[in-house]
């Protein structure tokens, strides 16, 4: 039953969702589809902060899951050739950006997840889901590790939190690659435009990537407006982006910021220190939406040999240990 504070099983489009509600906000997570969070919505104000397909859209969405809302991305990114090395053996992913030559992104965003609980109540509303991976699932013939991922978003009136956990349930240590390809809309707000806003992300450097979009080693200058990328914020549209950044906290906290600069109110997206890493990607400065990705690791890190594992993110898990990290998204009015 639908009430103010609420979680419950629902449709979106004629797909099969839980629904969050709390206070002003929503969110819905589609279960059969990737466990992709579709939307989040300020209820009170009319602002959509993700990029959720309508109803004439649901086609494009389920034949590129990738690029709505929040995608669950394991592995991220590129693979050269489909491989990877992991502990002195080659593991073989199928190429699926067959123009480039890579794997690409993985399947965890196209794979039904399992819900594990749902609750409503006048403090918070929750859904836990789950991926694990054991003989018979799709991932143990190219990603042959015991494993279990766990999604847990909570929507209360801070806004909207995601909490991730990576638990190694076999009996060998194993890599974990990790990332989020969120699309956030640029307008947010009704009535605004694109040239209205203006971000701010933790970049540090951006890595040289060879044509077919794998590091080579080197960093390149950022431009000017780059730099401003790390300060006073640029349009998420100055240029057609599609660049991986060292992260860099600044005051603890690693994150991205958009403002609506008609109306002052912005978009915290706090990820967490825990990613090392971001891709931007904002399809050819479009000015409709644009992806601030966290990643854990270096695209493509687990071939490359000359660089320190720390520093690449190239992390492993003992059997029995996690990994999780904590990404909230919430708002900030400011006034001019």
């Amino acid at each position: 039953m639908e009430t103010q504070n609420a979680a419950y099983e629902g449709d979106f489009h004629g797909e099969h969702a839980i629904w969050l509600k709390h206070g002003r906000y929503e969110a819905a997570v589609l279960p059969e589809r990737g466990a992709n969070l579709i939307l989040f919505r300020d209820l009170e104000n009319g602002f959509r902060y993700l990029r959720e397909p309508e109803a004439n859209e649901m086609e494009d969405f389920i034949a590129n899951p990738g690029i709505y809302g929040i995608p669950v991305l394991f592995p991220p990114n590129r693979f050269d050739g489909g491989k990877f090395a992991w502990e002195g053996k080659v593991y073989e992913l199928p190429v699926n950006e067959t123009d480039r030559g890579n794997h690409l992104h993985g399947f965890m965003h196209q794979l039904p997840w399992a819900v594990d609980y749902i609750k409503g109540d006048e403090y918070e509303s929750v859904v836990v889901l789950s991926q694990r991976v054991r003989d018979g699932h799709l991932y143990k013939q190219y990603f042959p590790f015991e494993f279990t991922i766990s999604l847990r978003y909570t929507l209360s009136g801070e806004g909207l939190q995601q909490h991730v956990t990576v638990t190694n349930d076999g009996q060998e240590r194993m890599p974990n690659l990790l990332a989020f390809h969120t699309a956030i809309n640029a307008p947010f707000v009704p009535g605004s435009a694109a040239s209205d806003y203006t971000f701010k992300m933790t970049i540090g450097q951006r890595w040289e990537m060879t044509e077919r979009m794998l590091p080579t080693g080197q960093f390149q200058t950022l431009s000017e407006e780059e730099e401003s990328m790390k300060a006073e914020g640029v349009s998420p549209y100055f240029a057609s982006m599609d660049n991986h950044y060292t992260a860099v906290p600044q005051d603890g906290r690693n994150r991205m910021e958009l403002t609506d600069q008609r109306t002052g109110d912005v978009l915290v997206y706090d990820v967490g220190t825990a990613y090392k890493y971001w891709m931007i990607w904002n399809n050819g400065a479009g000015g409709k939406f644009f992806c601030p990705e966290p990643q854990i690791n270096l695209v493509n890190a687990p071939n490359i040999s000359d660089l320190p594992a720390e520093e690449m993110g190239l992390l492993g898990l003992e059997p029995g240990e996690r990994w999780e990290e904590t990404s909230s998204f919430y708002a900030i009015k400011r006034t001019k």
